[in-house]
Formats: C-alpha cells, sequence, structure tokens
C-alpha cells in the first residue's frame, strides 16, 4: 500500500490499517482523520503527536495486542512482530526460558507485558533491558513502554505504507 492509498481509503478502513501499526482505536481514528498524509516523515510525526496526547487506558490497549516478547504471534499483526522479535525467536533454551521467567514478573509488577522495540536487538540485549526496567517505579515505567511503542508505531507505519515490507 502507497501513502497515496491510505489517504483514499474510506475512515473506517483506514482505521482497521493503522490498527495493525498500534492497537489503540484512539490512535487508530486519530490518524485516520488526520489524512491526507504527503510522506512517511509527516504521517510519523503526526503519529507521535496523537500518542502523546492518549490517556494510560489508551495506552495499556495498544500494549494489550502486543505478543510477549518470545511469546506465541497471534493475529494479523504476526508477521510483523515475528520480524521484530527474532532475535528472540533465535535464542537458546535457557534465554527463552529466563525470558518467559522475566515478562512473567514484569507482568506482575506492572499490570502490563513488557514492551520493548525489539527490532534489531538479541535476546541477550531484551534480557539486560527487561532486567533494567525491573527496577522502575511504576510511572517511569509506563514513560519508558509507551516511548517503545512509539518506536514500533514509527516502523509499522514505513511497514504499512512499502508494500514490499
Amino acid at each position: 500500500m502507497t501513502i497515496g492509498d491510505l489517504n483514499v481509503l474510506s475512515r473506517s478502513r483506514a482505521a482497521a490499517e493503522f490498527l495493525k501499526c498500534c492497537g489503540s482505536a484512539r490512535w487508530a481514528s486519530g490518524m485516520s482523520a488526520s489524512r491526507p498524509f504527503d510522506s512517511l516523515p509527516q504521517m510519523q510525526g503526526r503519529s507521535d503527536e496523537i500518542w502523546a496526547s492518549l490517556s494510560k487506558t489508551d495506552w495499556l490497549e495498544a500494549f494489550a495486542v502486543h505478543p510477549r516478547i518470545g511469546g506465541q504471534m497471534p493475529g494479523s499483526r504476526s508477521r510483523w512482530a515475528a520480524e521484530e522479535q527474532s532475535g528472540a525467536a533465535s535464542a537458546d533454551e535457557e534465554s527463552k526460558a529466563r525470558l518467559a521467567a522475566l515478562n512473567d514478573l514484569y507482568t506482575r509488577r506492572f499490570g502490563y507485558i513488557f514492551i520493548v522495540c525489539a527490532t534489531g536487538k538479541s535476546a541477550a540485549e531484551m534480557l539486560d533491558l527487561l532486567e533494567a526496567r525491573l527496577s522502575n517505579g511504576p510511572n517511569a515505567e509506563l514513560v519508558n513502554a509507551a516511548e517503545e511503542q512509539r518506536k514500533i508505531t514509527n516502523l509499522r507505519l514505513a511497514k504499512l505504507v512499502d508494500a514490499s515490507a
């Protein structure tokens, strides 16, 4: 799909396409209403503005559609998530077990899954980040998770408007 293709979709169809990039319905609706876009950087800039304006509830809604790092990848986002998490998928069994255990601890501590922009990161890097972020307070960690979601969203927007991705 090109940016031009995205610009001419109905609002509801465009929102559905944007939901492939970020699971917040308010974000997707805002992106759909913000069209037309002239370029990917313009679209990503508007995405950042909308994301920053959302509530904790909207952020948590977006987090909830992500598979856990190293976990199963159900749904329409599975191909992108699998690509993004390839470092975890190729990890040894000990690293996978450690990721699972720390993911469980993180979810119990913060109430949502560990969100990290995993593209280009090895399992060891993700484990280091997960361990470090477990020491954060709830407010600081929510901000960290929201920033990671913002990065993921921008990468996925680029994939959305590139038919080869």
